[in-house]
């Protein structure tokens, strides 16, 4: 990318005066007494250059308006020939969420909006087709299906496009949908041949320079990141904690009822435990009479947050106000929950998962309400920010829930460590503004797996030379050699996913063409083969695998009886019952960041008494504080459990941990050391026979210190496949991939040079 940067100072009168009328009269229109500072330096660097641009500021501060202002502003003045701007969002409902706005905003513009994903009708998609002009706004995976089928259309649909937009790129960096993105923006500007600007948006950015580069991947343009002034943090924050009490079983045969404290009188019709948990009886307090979220972690905890607000609700003799929201439910249960949650004639409360965690405008949410702690600092700003808009500060309250503690438990189960990740994560932000870097993601062998049956699938045959000549500049594979895509070409043609012809040409195989004719093909995050699941003539949504006729399973927060089976055309056909029941869905929750494992030691190290921990939080935390005090983990990083049994803190993110965890695992036999458990990245058990453990930790640091080879941690055998179409790619691309992106050595190395110094570990980074 070039170093030039705009250095424009406009006021925001002269910004106002650069807006076509239609853009004047509904800032009018809407009260607005001034721009805010990023609409006016978004404006500029529109207007005024031909930059990329990368808007990074807090949630509801007008990042949408500050891009689209500009640019419809533009479109209208000087009309293109085409469509003259697409915006890649990666949610369904973000798309529709920003259509209704848009399209608001230009209803007596003649400027159209077109949206297109997997639900939008088909006589809407023809309408762009047919006349393609004005904005198009589309998902990843619909983009990549025009390509494919349309490439020969793209030049008269894209031919004088001039901007995309990428919202919430956030989600998109260091992933494969994203990189996706980036390719597809290169395959369009080749065929149209010239380069749209590209816009990007997100409220939580950690490296800004980092997110840019991949904004700008290919494309030499400077990419102008305005830096907004930096605000007070004005929070209403809460954590609280519960222990969760013994069950109580009513035996309704012998009309035998106990009933645990506050749950009220019962008259269940069948037998049924119930749990006194008045962590959720919290939660539901919480959220009653306000407009709230309740986020957690999992579609299997947000399943069962759901039943039991509504079973807390029956209980209670209250209106059920809750509904649902993750992505194996259906279009209309999805839309039902977002078209509610933001009515005023009712207030309901809405339990999703990173599905509203984007930017969806509900209007006045007054309270978030967190299920335990949020993966990441950008996790808990985005959560956060879908409330307080309007002017009001925003609002949250986290509520952990933990099992009873018998005395007799080891070490690391005393130690609550969600609840040291929601204080880190908070302390974090407040302390330094501290949010994760983007990571880079630099050998995606599944997505040049899709790419090049895309490419194949859309231009036609091509020799491998000039197939490698298109596939490995696009900017995600530059760094990959021609050697590692001819392995990747020789496997695909073995596996018949492509086809050497005679003349020394490759065309798409038998088993590519039935890969690329399923539309889940355009997708490269992974999906299962789920069953959608009916109750008379509404979809529900989808689960993993089909339970037999006459079993029950949870989904969109209610319980269902399996009455019949189509397998062939994977439908379960259900009726409703009452219960309450948990489901599960493959799936991990990401990755954690050193930082955010340094500031959990420090937590348990220091006195501080955090203002937003209510009474039994402080005292959780207190009798943690005391525990990890009296048991020296906090001194050494691997302490003795007893008897045989050893366990290693070693306070390293994820990377790092999995590397380390590796390095143990395999030195196993020469310490005498088995049965090595470990929980997330908080800590590794094992047992050791002989006492070794200062003999490990001495070896480690110096193994490290000396530099530890990552590649002899992965097994000759070993085949870690992740991302979708790694089942595809030769094992030892995957393994040179496994090393390259998940793990690392430099910050174990860094400790080792010190011996695990922990007061370095303690010492804030500002």
């Amino acid at each position: 990318m070039s170093e030039d940067r705009y250095e424009g100072r406009s006021s925001g009168a002269e910004v106002f005066e650069l807006f076509s009328p239609f853009i004047q009269e509904f800032i009018y229109s809407r009260g607005w007494e001034r721009l805010h500072e990023m609409q006016i330096a978004a404006a500029e660097i529109i207007f005024r250059t031909d930059h990329n641009l990368l808007l990074t500021s807090s949630t509801a501060s007008g990042k949408t308006e500050a891009a689209f202002f500009p640019i419809l502003s533009q479109l209208y003045d000087d009309p293109p020939a085409s469509v003259g701007a697409i915006y890649i969002a990666p949610l369904k409902s973000l798309i529709n969420d920003q259509f209704e706005r848009i399209n608001e905003l230009l209803k007596e513009t003649g400027i159209p909006v077109y949206h297109w994903h997997g639900d939008v009708a088909g006589s809407h998609k023809t309408k762009l087709l047919k006349n393609p002009a004005g904005i198009l706004q589309i998902t990843p995976e619909s983009l990549e299906a025009m390509l494919m089928k349309r490439q020969n259309n793209i030049p008269r649909i894209f031919g004088d496009l001039r901007y995309i937009v990428i919202d919430e790129i956030h989600t998109l960096t260091n992933t494969d949908r994203g990189n996706q993105v980036i390719c597809q923006i290169e395959r369009i500007s080749r065929l149209i041949g010239h380069r749209p600007r590209r816009i990007g948006l997100s409220a939580t950015i950690g490296d800004p320079t980092l997110a840019a580069a991949w904004l700008s991947g290919g494309d030499d343009r400077p990419c102008e990141i305005p830096k907004p002034t930096p605000q007070p943090i004005r929070w209403r924050l809460g954590i609280e904690h519960f222990f969760i009490e013994s069950a109580e079983t009513l035996h309704i045969g012998t009309h035998e009822i106990r009933k645990g404290p506050s749950l009220g009188d019962l008259t269940p019709e069948e037998d049924e435990t119930i749990s006194s948990d008045p962590g959720y009886e919290y939660i539901y307090d919480c959220a009653k009479d306000r407009r709230t979220i309740i986020f957690s972690n999992s579609r299997e905890e947000t399943e069962y947050v759901c039943a039991t607000m509504r079973q807390i609700a029956e209980r209670r003799g209250e209106p059920d106000n809750f509904l649902i929201h993750h992505g194996n439910l259906s279009a209309s249960i999805r839309e039902e929950a977002e078209t509610l949650i933001k009515s005023e004639e009712q207030k309901r409360t809405v339990c999703a998962t990173v599905t509203m965690e984007l930017g969806i405008d509900i209007g006045r949410l007054e309270r978030i309400i967190h299920n335990g702690a949020p993966n990441s600092v950008s996790s808990f700003l985005q959560r956060l920010g879908r409330s307080g808009r309007r002017g009001n500060p925003p609002e949250m309250m986290l509520v952990f829930r933990e099992e009873q503690q018998a005395p007799d438990l080891p070490l690391p189960q005393l130690i609550p460590w969600d609840l040291l990740r929601a204080i880190a994560i908070i302390q974090l932000y407040i302390e330094e503004r501290f949010i994760e870097p983007p990571l880079v993601k630099r050998m995606p062998y599944s997505l040049i797996f899709q790419q090049t049956l895309s490419i194949l699938a859309s231009g036609g045959e091509r020799t491998p030379a000039k197939l490698a000549d298109r596939v490995l500049p696009l900017p995600p594979f530059t760094g990959m050699s021609r050697e590692d895509y001819r392995t990747l070409l020789i496997s695909m043609i073995k596996q018949d996913f492509i086809e050497l012809m005679e003349e020394g040409g490759l065309i798409v195989g038998l088993k590519g063409e039935r890969l690329t004719a399923s539309y889940k093909f355009y997708a490269v995050f992974k999906d299962s083969e789920d069953f959608t699941v009916r109750c008379g003539s509404d979809e529900i949504g989808t689960i993993a695998e089909a339970p037999p006729v006459g079993d029950r399973f949870a989904l969109a927060g209610r319980v269902w009886e399996v009455e019949d089976v189509d397998i062939p055309r994977k439908l379960i056909y259900v009726k409703r019952v009452g219960g309450k029941m948990e489901i599960s869905w493959p799936g991990e929750f990401g990755e954690i960041h050193t930082r955010i494992l340094e500031r959990m030691y420090r937590v348990l190290l220091e006195d501080t008494v955090y203002p937003y921990l209510k009474a039994n939080a402080r005292e959780r935390l207190a009798a943690a504080r005391a525990v990890a005090r009296e048991t020296g983990m906090l001194k050494r990083p691997i302490v003795s459990l007893g008897g045989l049994t050893w366990c290693f803190f070693p306070w390293l993110g994820t990377r790092s941990f999995r590397t380390l965890r590796r390095y143990i695992a395999k030195n196993a036999p020469k310490y005498k050391l088995s049965a090595l458990e470990f929980e997330g990245c908080y800590f590794m058990k094992f047992r050791m026979e002989g006492g070794a453990g200062d003999k490990l930790f001495t070896d480690i640091c110096a193994d490290f210190a000396r530099g530890v080879d990552t590649e002899e941690l992965v097994g000759p055998n070993e085949t870690p496949a992740f991302d979708k179409y790694d089942e595809y790619v030769p094992s030892e691309l995957l393994r040179r991939a496994y090393v390259k992106e998940r793990l690392r050595t430099d910050e174990i190395a860094e400790r080792a040079k010190n011996g695990w110094n922990m007061e370095e570990i303690s010492r804030p980074r500002i």
